[in-house]
């Protein structure tokens, strides 16, 4: 694996979290610091399932790439706000089903980076690379990773957490709606998204508690979300909470039935 270098290095902010890293204390993983363990924590004194809904939000990642690998015989990967690697990893689910996968992870927490060439290893006959960069600059995002993927040939971007990272006024539309505009036809895009539908008063005290740590959330209404697929051709179920989604792809997961309240959906462009 080679990692793609950044236009400039950022050093590593400990003052305030990073929902990277927050993501990763939910998942059990140590490449957190302090101020991510406390934000984590008082998420979790709010909703007691909060590292469930990240586990399941990793299962669909997981079962998504499975199908789109699979059935729908996508071979490249653009991975918008990995996060720190946690395996099962996306390419190696890619990889172990079709070893020619080339997969780009982006993500603009050095904390990311630096764990990211230790972790990231891929098969010799595909590509796994990795770029540091914002989200909310797709134009950086797509000139950085045509070095890896051919964007003349279907593409899948995957969005999972994200966009609800990603505030209207900070263009979340606009952003989803740029790389959908680069992508060949036969592409695909994969999002999952915090929903303000299921409990609003929790939710907004969660929203609240994110403000407070420095990360702003966004959880968006089911409609809102639909808007993301505008001009797509939504997959099978359609949007839908996230663990409804194909559960039937699911390997090794160990559901307890509560409620996870993330949309998620799948989408193929024309």
């Amino acid at each position: 694996m080679t990692v793609i270098p950044p236009p400039a290095t950022h050093p590593i902010d400990t003052s305030k979290a990073h929902p990277a890293r927050v993501y990763d204390w939910y998942l059990g993983g140590e490449d957190n610091y302090p101020v991510d363990v406390e934000l984590g924590q008082q998420i979790v004194s709010l909703e007691p399932q909060a590292k469930y809904y990240a586990q399941h939000n990793r299962w669909f990642m997981q079962r998504a790439t499975r199908h789109l690998v699979g059935e729908a015989g996508i071979r490249q990967f653009l991975d918008i706000g990995a996060g720190i690697p946690t395996e099962p990893n996306l390419h190696r689910i890619a990889q172990s089903v079709a070893p020619e996968s080339r997969v780009v992870y982006v993500d603009n927490d050095p904390t990311v980076l630096a764990h990211a060439e230790t972790l990231l290893r891929g098969t010799p006959e595909g590509a796994t690379e990795f770029l540091q960069a914002d989200a909310r600059e797709p134009d950086k995002i797509l000139e950085q990773a045509e070095g890896v993927l051919d964007f003349s040939r279907p593409v899948a971007v995957s969005l999972n957490a994200l966009l609800h990272f990603i505030s209207d006024e900070d263009g979340a539309y606009d952003v989803v709606e740029k790389l959908v505009a680069a992508l060949a036809p036969g592409s695909h895009l994969v999002l999952s998204q915090i929903s303000s539908d299921f409990d609003p008063v929790r939710t907004r005290q969660a929203v609240e508690m994110y403000k407070a740590g420095g990360v702003t959330l966004v959880p968006r209404a089911r409609g809102e979300v639909e808007r993301f697929f505008e001009g797509l051709e939504l997959l099978d179920p359609g949007i839908g909470w996230l663990p409804d989604w194909h559960p039937e792809l699911g390997v090794d997961e160990v559901r307890n039935g509560t409620p996870v309240s993330m949309y998620a959906g799948v989408a193929r462009k024309s």
